[in-house]
C-alpha cells in the first residue's frame, strides 16, 4: 500500500508537472506569435510612403549625371593621373562607388554645382570616378587600397599623392548632412588634404 501511495504520488507529480510545463510553452509561444504579428502589420499608409520616397529617389537618380564608367580601366587611369599630378603638384581624389548609388551621385553633383568645391578641388586634385559595380568592381585597383568600400560602403575617398601613395581614406557619412552634405565639412576634408597641408 505505501508504494501504491508513493506510486501514485510520483504520477501526480509528473503530471501536473509536464501539465504546467505545457502551459507555459503555450503562453511563450503565444506571446512570441503575438509581438510578431505586430512586428509584421504595416500600414497602408506605411505602404504608400514607402512607394513615394522610391519613386523620388528613382526620378532623382535619373536627373543627375552618371560619372562612374563600368568600361573604364581604372588601373591605367590612375597611373596616367599620378604622372599628370606630379607635374601639376596636386593629389588625387578617388571618389569610389557607382552609379547605382545615390549618395555617390549626390556628391558628384554637389562638388560640380557648388562654387566654393569646385575651385577647392580644380585648384588642388585632379579628381577621378572609381567604379564599383557588378558589371565591373575593379577588384584588382580596390585591393590595392585595401578596399574600404568593403568597410565604409560608397561613396568613399581614397587621397593619393602626387608619387600615387594613398595618404588618405575618408568614408563620406560623416560629410552628409540631412539629404545631402555640409558645406563646412566637405571643405574642411578638401583642404586637409591638399599638397599644401
Amino acid at each position: 500500500m505505501k508504494n501504491i501511495s508513493k506510486n501514485l504520488a510520483i504520477l501526480s507529480f509528473l503530471t501536473l508537472g509536464s501539465t504546467v510545463f505545457a502551459q507555459d510553452i503555450k503562453e511563450t509561444s503565444s506571446n512570441v506569435k503575438n509581438s510578431n504579428d505586430k512586428a509584421l502589420i504595416v500600414s497602408p499608409e506605411q505602404i504608400a510612403e514607402q512607394e513615394a520616397k522610391k519613386k523620388a529617389a528613382l526620378a532623382e537618380k535619373a536627373k543627375l549625371p552618371k560619372p562612374y564608367d563600368a568600361k573604364a580601366n581604372a588601373e591605367k587611369d590612375i597611373e596616367n593621373l599620378v604622372a599628370k599630378a606630379k607635374k601639376e603638384n596636386k593629389n588625387i581624389m578617388i571618389q569610389a562607388g557607382g552609379n547605382w548609388c545615390i549618395w555617390c551621385l549626390r556628391f558628384n553633383q554637389y562638388v560640380q554645382t557648388a562654387p566654393e568645391l569646385k575651385k577647392l578641388v580644380d585648384d588642388n586634385y585632379l579628381y577621378y570616378h572609381l567604379n564599383y559595380s557588378p558589371e565591373n568592381k575593379n577588384e584588382k585597383v580596390f585591393s590595392k587600397y585595401g578596399n574600404p568600400g568593403d568597410e565604409f560602403g560608397y561613396p568613399v575617398f581614397i587621397v593619393l599623392d602626387q608619387n600615387g601613395k594613398m595618404i588618405h581614406v575618408q568614408k563620406s557619412d560623416v560629410l552628409e548632412e540631412n539629404k545631402g552634405y555640409s558645406l563646412e565639412k566637405v571643405k574642411e576634408f578638401f583642404k586637409s588634404w591638399t599638397t599644401k597641408s
